[in-house]
């Protein structure tokens, strides 16, 4: 049997979700559906160990308004949630104020998700619990911990948005870290349509 360990970046799938397709997600759903598309390709059958999920609570000043606080909590009640979910865990990073634009909007940057994916992807690899990953990632950052991993013989499947988003007319996601995966699968409208909340 196949093992598998998927690794999805909040930001991103929230990026897919809300701004590109426009609609909510079943997370079980789509964990099972990338399963699914994974075992469709693979000569034997496919378990997941785990599912990790990587985010950061929204920003809050100190004395937050209604809209932070409404917004903190969403997020907070989302990853509760998550972790109520058989095999899934999720990793926290932080949310850092970076100052304003020159339009005066706030500047947000995502602290430690990155690093901790990267760190589990490694782990998980070396551990050889695993036979394959699942990635749901559009970040060129991620090239190195998927190298490590094809070294040490897991087959790595990036699972992806669109070439270009419509809304911004960009790739959605980094064509190096499309180079180095193993496989490709793209979270397209027919993927969405098997996931979305009814």
């Amino acid at each position: 049997m196949a093992r598998l360990a998927i690794f999805v970046d909040g930001g991103y799938y929230n990026a897919l979700a809300e701004r590109h397709y426009k609609t909510r997600i079943e997370f079980p759903k789509f964990i099972e559906e990338i399963r699914s598309r994974i075992a469709d390709k693979t000569p034997e059958s496919v378990d997941i160990l785990r599912t990790y999920y990587y985010d950061c609570l929204p920003y809050q000043t100190r004395t937050p308004s209604a809209t932070e606080r409404q917004r903190y909590g969403k997020k907070l009640g989302f990853f509760n949630y998550l972790e109520t979910l058989s095999r899934v865990q999720v990793r926290q990073g932080i949310l850092a104020y970076r100052g304003r634009n020159r339009q005066g909007n706030p500047i947000f940057q995502q602290k430690r998700t990155d690093l901790l994916l990267g760190l589990d992807f490694a782990e998980q690899s070396t551990r050889r619990q695993i036979s394959h990953v699942g990635l749901v990632a559009g970040d060129s950052d991620f090239c190195p911990a998927v190298e490590f991993a094809k070294r040490e013989s897991i087959c790595v499947w990036l699972f992806h948005g669109p070439k270009v988003s419509p809304e911004t007319a960009e790739c959605t996601y980094a064509e190096a870290l499309w180079k180095c995966a193993d496989e490709r699968c793209e979270i397209d409208q027919a993927f969405i349509d098997k996931v979305k909340r009814i």
